[in-house]
């Protein structure tokens, strides 16, 4: 009788999985894999980290049925004996990592990777890997701390046959998420208008804030309904690991133009609303945000509810009496400028989003869809000045991050980055909460519009 090597319950006991780096990614792979009932499963990190991994493993990771994560030496092991090989490395140690590694892939297997930038990790596949091994890219487009189920999972097919496609996504159908399929060249376009130019805004936003000496749960005009996610979703970023976001940036040449663009905007924004020209300002914002969200029609669905649930969403215990104090929402009116004058739709990339772009688009949509609150927004941009001191920070902070994609530095990305965390630490743990509710509530008002 012969057996069908197309089945997936043949492939869980036969194929042998392997995941070349144990970053929080990694991890989150591995324990899925296992989870959903992968049976042979080789992971490595740096060689100095064996024996704790090792240990790790073998105490915690051997679920109820018995599927042992298998902890190897270094990715020379786990290259020779895997069918199907993840590199879950930081991008900027891509290249590095396949070339060490890369060479001893065993003949007919399946190389991915995980990076959220595909040039420099496509490359570094095409230089160092056999031409006897098939390279199928993926991307989970979320966090390692987020639930894959129904969030987007891209899967570049670069230089493979179908039955290995079918394989992988055997492999990750498990995980529940929604397949997209799109070229290298493609994802980073995307990621690019979405995820880079997203995380700059949030970026500034805690920069300012630092600057200030500010903890905005404090401040009034930061406390309520959308300012409640421009706080956790700033804080959640702020307290992942700043590789994460570098990399994205610094590494993909799209990222460059989309962040050079929007502290463009930001500062000319700012310009107009220290003169106090008003139908200047007024014709720019209207003119970028009918260019966003002039062809939504009645039965267009918000992706956010409503802004008095947001309040549920509070690190503050400053009372608000139901009352919201105007902002000038330079930060949002700046995205929609840099979107238009860029001429891009960031409808056009939901197929593609993450949870922080949806949350982003969500209160961007929410401001600009609700008349009243945009004419209170434009109006305190260029008359309330006892914010303005606040707009001036957020526009020399976004040209700070800016000029530093600019200049490809990674260290200086980082000491930004770990000196801004370092003033927000002590919130981290309770901003991770209200941050999990925060993606858990839009990504059920995903699946119910979707």
């Amino acid at each position: 009788m012969s057996t069908d090597h197309t089945s997936i319950e043949w492939q869980k006991e036969n194929v042998q999985l392997g995941i070349i780096g144990m970053g929080d990614m990694g991890r989150m792979y591995a324990s899925k894999l296992s989870q959903i009932g992968w049976k042979k499963i080789y992971v490595c990190d740096q060689p100095s980290n064996y024996e704790k991994l090792k240990k790790e493993y073998e105490v915690n990771e051997s679920d109820t049925l018995g599927t042992p994560i298998n902890v190897m030496r270094d990715g020379y092991h786990v290259a020779r004996l895997a069918d199907w090989i993840m590199y879950a490395v930081e991008a900027e140690h891509i290249d590095r990592v396949v070339a060490q590694y890369g060479p001893a892939t065993k003949i007919g297997s399946i190389v991915s990777g995980q990076t959220s930038v595909k040039q420099p990790e496509i490359e570094a596949f095409e230089r160092h890997l056999p031409e006897d091994v098939h390279i199928i890219s993926c991307h989970s487009m979320h966090g390692p701390n987020v639930n894959p189920k129904g969030q987007p999972l891209v899967i570049i097919k670069h230089r493979a046959t179908q039955e290995k496609l079918e394989l992988v996504r055997n492999i990750l159908s498990g995980f529940e998420s929604n397949f997209v399929e799109l070229s290298y060249q493609d994802h980073d376009r995307i990621t690019a208008d979405t995820q880079a130019v997203t995380h700059a805004a949030f970026l500034s936003m805690g920069a300012a804030w630092k600057a200030n000496n500010q903890f905005p749960w404090l401040v009034p005009h930061f406390v309520g309904g959308i300012e409640n996610v421009k706080v956790n979703v700033a804080l959640r970023i702020y307290s992942n690991k700043w590789h994460v976001y570098a990399g994205l940036a610094i590494m993909n040449p799209s990222a460059r133009i989309q962040i050079t663009q929007y502290a463009r905007s930001v500062a000319d924004l700012f310009k107009l609303m220290i003169q106090e020209k008003e139908d200047e300002f007024r014709a720019r914002i209207m003119k970028a945000g009918d260019y966003v969200f002039g062809s939504l029609n009645e039965d267009h669905v918000p992706i956010l509810l409503d802004d008095k649930l947001l309040d549920e969403f509070s690190l503050s215990n400053v009372p608000s009496n139901g009352k919201r104090e105007t902002n000038s929402h330079l930060s949002l009116l700046a995205m929609v400028d840099c979107w238009y004058t860029l001429k891009l739709n960031p409808y056009e990339h939901m197929v593609c989003q993450t949870p922080l772009f949806r949350l982003w688009m969500g209160i961007t949509e929410y401001l600009f869809r609700k008349p009243e609150m945009l004419e209170e927004t434009i109006q305190a941009a260029l008359y309330r000045k006892e914010i303005r001191s606040d707009d001036m920070e957020f526009v020399t902070c976004a040209r700070g991050w800016a000029e530093c994609v600019e200049l490809g530095s990674m260290d200086g990305y980082r000491t930004r980055f770990e000196n801004t965390a370092g003033f927000f630490k002590d919130m981290f743990a309770d901003s991770a909460v209200l941050g999990n509710k925060m993606i858990a509530m839009i990504s059920k008002n995903m699946q119910k519009t979707s």
